[in-house]
């Protein structure tokens, strides 16, 4: 398989090596399988001929046009982890170019593939319209507004859609790596898991900080406050709107536009929040808890958290 590793100025250093320790990890490894395993050639290209990654290291690239005709392309996430600066990149010339690569191997039926901030270059290409993907969890209120046609699970760690594969937050270039190794055999992602030491994760929302994404907006941080005051409470849209001086309905859609979410989702993700942070740091039992964050008992809690995290309570608690 030729894989095309398209790296652009300020690379992120941590997704670019992941990518890299992937395939070859796993060109090391498929010998000790016993049915034979394809090789995946990697080429790491760039559309300039020098590209420097964010920590200033040069990346050893050949130019775009030297590169062999790929099988499978995959954009790690470019060094600009907050919107101001993320814009400001976004809007350059090597992302326009990069633009016009991807959707011209888009129309060849090449498969591409996308992590954390890489997300945003990809989207920026029109191609993730009608699609579905996820994206670094901070940066989720800035996608949804600024590419309102794309089908956004933020909280899913890796979503393949069509021809596109799309990661979250950083280390999920490992998990998208896998991913991809896991479509040429199973058994070669797994032996590659177990030697880099990688646990499954099929979710980003373990690792979400619900109070970093609601300050996108006024409202919303109002609301995440007022939410974290009552949350033993149960929750009562119409006096949540009251208290904040807004409608039922203005208070909904602007949750939907900046965070993706009901009121009544939001309230359960804090509830969840505050649950393993109090399984983490007491010795309280589940029931105990439910009531700290608005359940009746515990067996709500207990299946809540193990459909929403994927754990038990032994497994949070240690």
């Amino acid at each position: 398989m030729q894989i095309t590793v398209l790296a652009l100025d300020s690379v992120f250093d941590t997704g670019l090596a992941a990518v890299l320790d992937a395939f070859t990890t796993a060109n090391e490894l498929a010998p000790l399988l016993e049915s034979p395993q394809p090789a995946f050639h990697v080429t790491l290209a760039g559309i300039r001929p020098t590209v420097r990654s964010a920590q200033g290291m040069q990346v050893p690239v050949v130019p775009l046009t030297q590169a062999p005709a790929p099988d499978l392309v995959i954009l790690p996430a470019i060094g600009h982890k907050m919107p101001g600066p993320l814009e400001a990149a976004l809007g350059t010339t090597e992302i326009a170019e990069a633009g016009t690569a991807l959707r011209e191997w888009s129309a060849q039926g090449i498969r591409i593939a996308a992590a954390c901030i890489g997300t945003f270059v990809l989207a920026e290409s029109g191609l993730l319209d009608g699609e579905e993907a996820t994206t670094t969890w901070w940066l989720t209120p800035m996608f949804r507004q600024r590419y309102p046609h794309v089908r956004l699970d933020a909280q899913r760690m890796v979503v393949a859609s069509g021809q596109f594969v799309t990661a979250g937050a950083a280390l999920s270039h490992l998990d998208m790596s896998l991913s991809l190794i896991r479509q040429a055999s199973p058994e070669l992602a797994a032996m590659v898991a177990r030697y880099l030491v990688v646990d499954a994760r099929p979710a980003q929302s373990a690792y979400v900080i619900s109070d970093h994404l609601a300050h996108a907006d006024p409202l919303v941080t109002s609301f995440d406050r007022w939410v974290r005051q009552n949350l033993a409470q149960g929750f009562n849209l119409e006096a949540a709107a009251a208290a904040l001086a807004t409608s039922k309905r203005t208070l909904a859609r602007r949750l939907q536009e900046v965070l993706g979410k009901t009121p009544v989702n939001y309230v359960q993700d804090l509830r969840i929040e505050r649950a393993v942070h109090l399984l983490k740091t007491s010795g309280q039992n589940i029931d105990r808890i439910a009531e700290q964050v608005g359940y009746r008992d515990g067996v709500t809690l207990r299946t809540l958290l193990r459909r929403k995290l994927g754990k038990g309570l032994r497994e949070i608690r240690s």
